[in-house]
């Protein structure tokens, strides 16, 4: 007695543990226990079909009835679909042969096995359903901020809990370099993908993709959810500056402004969400030129030539305005490259360079300076000694991938040409 107690226990509890589990909806709960159930009938009878099962996930309990015809004693060939007359007379009386006999079945009777075959086929069924409600809450997601409670932290990734208690994963490799979170702090990021292997979903996040930095910005400028500016470029190192272009199509409203807001104050928001990441905002044209000369602010460009089958411009700016459109470490013009998708070279214009003396071209200096640093700097395009002497030097040196001494050298000895002349 006591064992058959603690059968029906554990289907009680088994029933408990689903009827708690989350996301699934009633009708498809009930489905997946009858087909469990039934499943367990024909492993255990070879066919399940004489057998009416009646679930009630509200109650936490299950009926299951076996129905069988009733014949002549001594004429039962299939114990599970026939009764004799004298056993069906026990159940009552009134029987006949080749009537039905409906009688109701105690599922703890069929043993332990039938039990713990019924809890596994259950789990995997509602691990299944779990799994298939996860993917589609969340493929039509994908470009969606969500907010998620960091649960795990490991070395590569973390590992977040949204507030249905769904497990999101933000890699390392998505996260702003200065970002740090503690256990049970909130996160936001952006939903960036949904893998769904062998019907084991991921959700993976980001807070380094442009798509992040654009949905921040449609909720903080209204002009731009309702449509009236469109962001039409976005550029990002995280966490350290971004480069957006944006472009209305009323011309009463300053795009620039209307994103960036009075002293900032729309950015602001944006900006310390991106642990500090710098926003520049400009104004986006179809005039190459123009968008590439935006694109290096704060620099002050004079003057833009563009090769447009190689993607490749070459700007001219006074030697005080190079660093600037350079940035710290290269950041100006690597940002500016990414956003305009023009490979962008420096040159620096100096007053009255162009009368003085007779430019050389670079393989005349052969004796003077390695062939291979020569042909490294005609790599990126640089012909004669005035291309280089132009350039500037943490150009030469990131372009050309060349050592700073290798440079300062070959500028030496380009220097001291037009010097002696």
């Amino acid at each position: 007695m006591m064992a058959k107690k603690a059968e029906t226990i554990s289907l009680i509890d088994t029933f408990a543990e689903f009827k708690e589990t989350k996301n699934i909806d009633r009708a498809t709960l009930v489905s997946v226990l009858e087909e469990s159930f039934r499943s367990v009938i024909a492993k255990l009878f070879g066919s399940d079909d004489n057998y009416d099962v009646i679930v009630n996930p509200d109650k936490g309990d299950f009926e299951i009835y076996r129905n069988r015809t009733v014949v002549a004693d001594g004429e039962v060939k299939d114990d599970n679909r026939e009764i004799s007359l004298t056993e069906a007379r026990q159940i009552d009386e009134d029987y006949e042969v080749g009537e039905e006999v409906s009688e109701n079945v105690d599922f703890a009777k069929f043993g332990r096995r039938a039990i713990l075959t019924l809890r596994q086929t259950l789990a995997s069924k509602i691990l299944e359903l779990e799994h298939d409600s996860l993917y589609n809450k969340y493929k039509d997601r994908v470009g969606e901020i969500v907010s998620a409670e960091v649960y795990q932290i490991w070395k590569k990734e973390m590992l977040c809990v949204d507030d249905e208690g769904n497990e999101l994963i933000l890699p390392k490799t998505e996260q702003i370099p200065s970002d740090f979170y503690r256990k049970g702090e909130a996160v936001r990021a952006v939903v960036a993908r949904v893998d769904n292997t062998n019907n084991n979903p991921k959700i993976i996040l980001s807070r380094t993709s442009p798509v992040f930095l654009q949905r921040l910005l449609e909720a903080e400028v209204p002009e731009i959810h309702d449509g009236l500016i469109t962001v039409r470029k976005i550029a990002r190192m995280p966490g350290e500056r971004a480069k957006i272009a944006v472009e209305s199509y009323d011309d009463r409203i300053d795009p620039v402004g209307a994103c960036v807001g009075v002293k900032g104050s729309r950015v602001h928001g944006i900006v310390r969400e991106l642990r500090g990441e710098n926003i520049d905002v400009i104004n986006y044209t179809q005039n190459i030129s123009l968008f590439i000369t935006r694109a290096l602010s704060p620099a002050a460009v004079n003057s833009v030539r563009i090769h447009e089958e190689e993607h490749k411009a070459e700007v001219y700016l006074n030697p005080d305005q190079v660093s600037l459109a350079i940035g710290k470490s290269g950041l100006n013009i690597k940002l500016a490259s990414m956003l305009t998708e023009y490979t962008i070279d420096v040159f620096r214009e100096i007053e009255g360079a162009e009368g003085e003396g007779d430019d050389i071209y670079l393989d005349e200096f052969v004796g003077d300076i390695d062939q291979w640093i020569i042909d490294a700097l005609k790599s990126i395009g640089m012909e004669t000694a005035k291309d280089v002497l132009n350039a500037p030097r943490e150009m030469l040196v990131s372009r050309a991938d060349l050592e700073e001494e290798t440079v300062d050298e070959v500028l030496r000895i380009l220097g001291e040409e037009f010097e002696e002349e």
